[in-house]
Order: structure tokens, then C-alpha cells, then sequence
């Protein structure tokens, strides 16, 4: 079994190895920016499951800040019926690509 973890990021959680790469919402800093996360949920290593209560103490994931960027654009459609009135609009999401550097 491999060592993974699951972190807290903006009040999400995410499942996360060494290496791995992971959209989040976005998070201050530019591309190359190292970022230390101290709220670890669960650390699994070989055959040691380590659960927090809620956090586990003195466990620490880096990573690096790869790019920021915009997430595809989500579009939605409102009309009022028989009253001739249609909206249209569209967001996209803010996101920031995180590299999972070591998990300690």
C-alpha cells in the first residue's frame, strides 16, 4: 500500500500521494511558491493508518504552487415564461494547481 493523506484545503478535503497534482480553489501566491498544510485528516503508510481527532499534530504535507488559472466556463439559462424575459449568464471558477511535494 502506498503512503497518502488526506488534507483540508479551503474547507475541502482531498486525497493526496507524493507527486500528485491537484486543482483547488484559489489560494494566494504565484506560480513556484512553496505552501506547507498542517490540517492532515488521515495519513496511511504501509500497514500504520493514522486518523486525526480532528487534525493530526506535528503532520505536515508541502507543496508547490504550479500555475493559477481560470476553470471552464459554467454556463446557466433563466426565463420567465410568458413574459419574454431570458437571462443568460456564465462564470468561471478561479483555481490554483498544486503539486504534492512530500507528505511528513
Amino acid at each position: 500500500m502506498e503512503k497518502f493523506a488526506v488534507i483540508k484545503v479551503n474547507n475541502s478535503q482531498y486525497k493526496v500521494s507524493e507527486g500528485d497534482v491537484i486543482e483547488v480553489d484559489k489560494l494566494l501566491g504565484k506560480a513556484g511558491d512553496k505552501l506547507k498544510f498542517n490540517e492532515v485528516l488521515l495519513l496511511v503508510e504501509k500497514e500504520k493508518t493514522i486518523v486525526g481527532k480532528p487534525i493530526i499534530k506535528d503532520s505536515v504535507v508541502d507543496v508547490e504552487i504550479v500555475e493559477q488559472f481560470k476553470g471552464e466556463k459554467v454556463e446557466s439559462l433563466t426565463y420567465k415564461a410568458k413574459a419574454r424575459t431570458r437571462r443568460r449568464f456564465g462564470s468561471r471558477k478561479e483555481l490554483t494547481k498544486l503539486k504534492i511535494l512530500k507528505i511528513n
